[in-house]
Parts: C-alpha cells; structure tokens; sequence
C-alpha cells in the first residue's frame, strides 16, 4: 500500500483545546512494499503517526493518501474496508486473559471473515496449522492451546506479533513490538517481522526505542522529535552525529541501557483503539 502524508498535523482526543498538536506539518511518503522505522524519544510523537495512518485519528490539518485516495472523504462501508487491509499491532496486544492463544493470532483473520465464520472460529479454530507456524516465527509453537494469562509479558507481546504473520494485510503498522523482550528474543522478532512484510509485500511502518535494532533491520529511518520530522534517510545516511542530535534531550535513550523486559498486564491494562485487527 502507497502511503501520503502531506503537511498533516495531528492531535490526540483527550489532549486539552490548547496543547501544541502531536504532529505538525508531517510530509512522509511510503512506496509499495518499503519498510521503514520511525525512531524518536519519548513523546516524539511516534504512536500518533501510527494511528494516522491506521485511519484511527483524523488529522487536524493536511491530508493523508493512501493508494491515492483519502480514507476520510470515503463512505463508511468503504473506510471499513480499507481498515480491513490494514493491521495495527500495539504495544500491549488487547489479549483477552482466558482467550486461547490459537483463536488470539486468527485473530488476525477477522477482517475477511462473515459473522457465522467469525463465531465458528472462536468456538472451533480450523486454521491450525497457519497459527502454528505464525507463532513458530516467534518461537512459541508449543504455546498454541495455552491460554494467554499463562503466559509471560513477552510471550504476550510475541502472540501479540505473530498476528501479522496470518493478516495478510497490505499495511503492518507496528509499535514499539520490543518492549517486553529480552535482546535475543528482540532480534528474533525483528528479523520476523520485516520478513512477514517481504512475504506479503505489504508495505511496513514499525516504531522502535531500540536505535540499534532500527539500524539493523530497516533500510530507512525516520527520526522523529516534538511532531516533527527532523531527518528522513537511508540507514547508511543515519550517522552518530544525527542521533546525537535527535535524542538531545534525552541522551539516555540513545546512549542508555535497554530497559528490563516489562510484565504485561492482565488485566486492566489501558484501553487500546483498534481499527484494524
């Protein structure tokens, strides 16, 4: 999918009347099938730029393309399904805690399912195999018929992840997929993922804290700091210099040692808005 931001600016709901927008002016154009990774710290505005482009929040100024069309001039049967071509994978994956891990990565599926096959699914899972070998990219096969509040934050996130793999979407809209993962389990999710992208030929958007797994595994980055968009590159262009300068006043998100993994909640995590799958 061909993704156009031209000058959009954005801004979150619940954000008060006269707060400085998230986004502000963005110009970001993505071809066919590219994988890129949106790096920036914290507050950057890299999670918003996300949901813009999973049609979950209107930009407030701008406009946004894709495949050439803008989704909110569609009609509502259109706009769902072109949401439907889309999946957003988020930090915490809305798992539910007695759901089994087999009918949470068909999940996945859901877009291109009627209602009576989307019922039969979660009462009886067919796809099996397909979800066995989704999460075989992750590591997790033998977690197939555990149920997800057996499971560890990581191997939460990882199920969270493996959705992508069954989607067959033609836009992967993943943020921050590392957070709960150990390094090893990290490179091994990243190689995953951008290799699910080059298989479908879907076009890839990952947001990263991890600058180092960024540089390894995407071919252009785009740094992002107070909505804006400071350098847009190919990795071989991303020098220290430019880091340094992306991440000056937050140093220790550049230079600093990765967080430990996170334990996911259960229950009563924040509430996720999803459009996609």
């Amino acid at each position: 999918m061909q993704i156009a931001l031209l000058g959009c600016s954005a801004q979150h709901p619940s954000a008060p009347t006269a707060a400085s927008p998230a986004l502000e002016a963005i110009n970001l154009t993505l071809a066919q099938g590219e994988q890129v990774a949106i790096i920036g710290p914290s507050g950057a505005g890299k999670t918003t730029l996300l949901h813009l482009m999973a049609c979950a929040l209107k930009p407030t100024g701008g406009q946004l393309l894709m495949d050439g069309r803008d989704p909110w001039t569609l009609r509502t049967a259109e706009l769902q399904r072109l949401r439907g071509q889309l999946c957003l994978a988020p930090q915490v994956p809305p798992l539910p805690p007695r759901q089994r891990v087999i009918t949470a990565v068909l999940a996945g599926l859901l877009p291109g399912m009627g209602l009576w096959a989307s019922l039969g699914n979660l009462l009886y899972p067919r796809q099996i195999e397909l979800a066995e070998a989704a999460l075989a990219r992750f590591d997790l096969a033998e977690k197939l018929f555990d149920r997800v509040d057996r499971l560890s934050g990581g191997e939460r996130q990882r199920v969270g992840l493996a959705r992508l793999a069954v989607a067959n979407a033609r836009l992967l809209l993943v943020d921050e997929p590392l957070s709960a993962l150990d390094p090893e389990r990290a490179r091994q999710a990243c190689a995953s993922i951008t290799a699910v992208a080059r298989e479908q030929q879907a076009t890839l958007v990952a947001t990263l804290h991890h600058v180092d797994m960024a540089l390894q595994h995407f071919g252009r980055i785009v740094g992002l700091r107070d909505g804006e968009v400071v350098f847009d590159l190919p990795t071989s262009e991303v020098t220290p210099e430019r880091l340094t300068d992306l991440y000056a006043r937050h140093p220790d998100e550049l230079t600093g040692v990765a967080p430990p993994p996170i334990d996911l909640p259960v229950a009563g995590a924040p509430a996720v808005s999803l459009t996609c799958r």
